[in-house]
């Protein structure tokens, strides 16, 4: 059994499962009722359950209803750096767009370079993908709130359409992927190892290493992509 830490040294996690019960005791009553993507500080973990702290609540939720996983991704190093909390599991090299300066604003033309730039900031996955083009793939959370108040501003989109991106966030839902900001960005298969640029606004990596993201990365994974 894992001994009890300060809220210093506890390590943080997420829920990815919907409408989880955070338990008085191990299967025991339920304290509240979680939602995917909230999180939790873990205290404790035995025996396939974690004890955990919730908005200064606490009880116990089944480990495997928790996840501390998220990526960091690099565009300059062109390199995707994989945690499991404050520990680098993984560093595995990524093919970017063939313009990979600058953050993603709108939708343009195939040949356009706009089309390929990566969108930058924090996100999260909403949905896996077993039937990609690429392999395997992990379509992730834009545009985003901040996305949508440029796009708003610079009038690429209208005030429902923004409403709507924000309250997709709010819930931990896929956000419009038809506006003018474009959509379907994704971390998918079928890259070459070697750090080369051909993607249309996507991060690909080798299919090896897909796999093994494949087995870590749950719906809600937190995904930061930097310049």
């Amino acid at each position: 059994m894992a001994e009890r830490g300060g809220p210093e040294t506890a390590p943080a996690a997420y829920v990815v499962r919907d409408r989880v019960p955070l338990a008085a005791s191990r299967g025991g009553a339920a304290l509240r009722t979680l939602r995917r993507r909230d999180g939790v500080r873990v205290l404790e973990e035995t025996d396939g359950w974690s004890r955990v702290a919730w908005n200064e609540v606490e009880g116990w939720l089944p480990s495997d209803a928790l996840s501390n996983v998220w990526i960091r991704i690099s565009k300059t190093d062109r390199t995707a750096y994989v945690y499991q909390g404050g520990h680098l599991w993984r560093e595995l090299p990524i093919d970017v767009s063939n313009t990979p300066d600058g953050d993603k604003t709108r939708r343009a033309g195939r040949l356009e370079k706009e089309e390929h730039r990566i969108p930058e900031g924090t996100f999260f996955v909403t949905r896996r993908n077993e039937d990609s083009n690429y392999y395997l793939a992990f379509v992730l959370s834009y545009p985003t709130p901040v996305h949508a108040l440029r796009g708003l501003e610079d009038g690429l989109i209208s005030q429902a359409q923004y409403e709507s991106i924000v309250s997709a966030h709010r819930e931990f839902r896929e956000p419009p992927q038809n506006t003018r900001l474009g959509g379907l960005i994704e971390i998918h298969g079928s890259g070459s190892g070697r750090r080369r640029a051909w993607t249309r606004g996507c991060v690909a990596l080798r299919n090896v290493h897909m796999d093994a993201l494949w087995e870590i990365v749950e719906v809600g994974t937190p995904v930061v992509i930097e310049p």
